[in-house]
């Protein structure tokens, strides 16, 4: 940084008046924050784009139902996502004559992600260990990745489905997908809501009073 400064002189009586004039040259500021630049650039790495595995049921029917008849019951949940930010969820079979089988939670740490780290918490604590020994360098990034694939995918680990009434809103599917990852669920699938579950969830709002009407009925 460079300063200039020009004294010019007039006489005023026989006062001598001064004036000074200062300009400040910042061109050598434009090299430096050139330089700064570059080197950010060659010492920074450029974010990669983060990509999310979503598992859509197939269109085969016949395909669907064997895939379905796979899952164990007690170690698939359905979340039922419905209007007003409510979220409701069922493990394994639902069963249309107890209305206090559906549960409703929130979306919050203590809701449903409580729910799902408890019914994944074996993988949950292998994904950590596995974490750590990426942390101490015992393990390179591809092994990482692999492993990580199959503690998500194994035989144990709960099988998510997940459904949405036309009144839900697209925040609360986003929602539901997150905590598909901070759980580090492996196995689930987005699908649409049938007329039974939706039974299942005007019943829970009635407690119990669809169900008794169809005893009554019958």
């Amino acid at each position: 940084m460079s300063a200039e400064v020009q004294e010019s002189g007039k006489k005023k009586g026989n006062s001598k008046q001064k004036k000074m004039t200062v300009r400040v040259d910042f061109t050598p500021m434009v090299d430096m924050n050139m330089l700064l630049i570059t080197f950010f650039m060659l010492c920074t790495s450029l974010s990669k784009p983060q990509t999310m595995e979503i598992s859509m049921p197939s269109n085969d029917k016949n395909i669907t139902e064997e895939q379905q008849s796979k899952v164990k019951a007690s170690q698939a949940i359905t979340l039922l996502l419905g209007a007003d930010n409510k979220l409701y969820y069922y493990e394994g079979e639902p069963n249309y004559k107890d209305y206090t089988s559906l549960k409703e939670t929130a979306y919050t740490p203590d809701g449903l992600r409580a729910v799902l780290l408890k019914k994944n918490a074996a993988a949950v604590r292998q994904v950590n260990e596995l974490k750590q020994k990426k942390l101490e360098l015992k393990i390179s990034d591809d092994e990482f990745t692999k492993q990580l694939t199959e503690i998500k995918s194994g035989k144990n680990t709960p099988t998510v489905i997940i459904k949405a009434t036309d009144k839900a809103s697209y925040m609360n599917l986003i929602d539901a997908l997150d905590e598909m990852q901070i759980c580090n669920i492996g196995k689930y699938v987005i699908t649409d809501i049938a007329e039974a579950d939706e039974f299942l969830i005007k019943n829970f709002e009635t407690k119990g009073g669809l169900s008794q009407n169809l005893a009554e009925q019958s």
